[in-house]
């Protein structure tokens, strides 16, 4: 049975919400950098999750004991998850919002060939192509950015690659785990690998693992950057309860608008030509898997 048209709406609409609050996330992390260890901003990211996603799903009753292979896969979810926003951070210290967050985008074609390699599923030559053409225009953009900030540029496909790595182990144990309790155990699992962590470099010199301690406005950016997290996911795992992923996945692309917008507002950057038509061809190939997976009548990649 179809969802009611009300439902689309507002799946729609929450996945909008999704796209805009995402990058002000990531303006919030790139503010922060200019002080503060990449590997503290994701502490404090997932920090900020855990204080308001543990207590909530607690108090809906969504927080059942995981059996040991549950916890296992918890914890493989968190430290990808956690990999993929440290690599990102640490790109967006240097890199405009809207390359990033587009270099970010060919995740979907590695999802599709995950998905035959790792589970087995179909991937005809069509989707191939429209995967390679994708790497093309994500190319495109990483060019001009590696000549402007050397290997900085290539930490968005490895972001990608380790939330594929996510997306595929989070197949494994989202059918039956609530989208609110998943996110309350991913953040738990990421603050019991990260913190320690933090404790151990502390006084190391390493600058992306050393903390300091905060100064003034950066308090509110690491805030920021845990509490646009969290909405961001909760946006996200509404939207895929109303509507049809195949509805609302396309919509994702939305994302890379809203970073271009936030970063000349924020940082005063622009996508360049080159970047520009990258991020056109990326966005049309991605897009294309997509209609692709729904004529084949399958769910498409889910959205980053």
């Amino acid at each position: 049975m179809s969802p009611a048209p009300d439902r689309i709406l507002a799946g729609i609409m929450l996945m909008i919400g999704f796209t805009v609050t995402a990058p002000v996330m990531d303006s919030f992390a790139k503010l922060a950098s200019s002080e503060i260890p990449v590997a503290q901003i994701s502490a404090a990211r997932f920090a900020v999750q855990a204080a308001i996603l543990v207590p909530l799903a607690a108090l809906l009753g969504l927080l059942t004991r995981p059996t040991p292979g549950e916890a296992g896969l918890h914890l493989l979810r968190a430290g990808l998850i956690l990999a993929a926003t440290s690599a990102f951070f640490a790109a967006l210290r240097v890199m405009p919002l809207a390359d990033a967050i587009a270099i970010f985008f060919v995740e979907p074609f590695i999802l599709t060939l995950l998905g035959a390699l790792v589970l087995g599923e179909t991937v005809g030559w069509r989707r191939v192509l429209a995967c390679i053409i994708g790497f093309v225009g994500a190319l495109l953009v990483i060019r001009p950015s590696f000549a402007a900030f050397g290997a900085a540029a290539l930490l968005p496909l490895l972001t990608a690659l380790f939330f594929a790595c996510y997306m595929v182990a989070t197949r494994q144990v989202a059918r039956h785990t609530h989208p609110v309790a998943l996110q309350a155990w991913t953040a738990l699992g990421a603050c019991v690998i990260v913190l320690p962590l933090l404790a151990v470099f502390e006084g190391s010199g390493i600058a992306p693992l050393d903390p300091v301690m905060p100064r003034g406005i950066f308090w509110l950016w690491l805030a920021g950057v845990g509490l646009a997290a969290t909405v961001a996911h909760l946006f996200i795992s509404a939207a895929l309860r109303c509507a049809p992923t195949a509805v609302i996945a396309p919509l994702q692309y939305l994302e890379i608008v809203a970073a271009a917008v936030l970063g000349f507002l924020i940082f005063d950057d622009l996508p360049d030509a080159q970047a520009l038509a990258g991020i056109a061809i990326i966005m049309g190939a991605g897009l294309y898997v997509f209609m692709r997976e729904r004529h084949l009548n399958r769910p498409p990649p889910p959205a980053p």
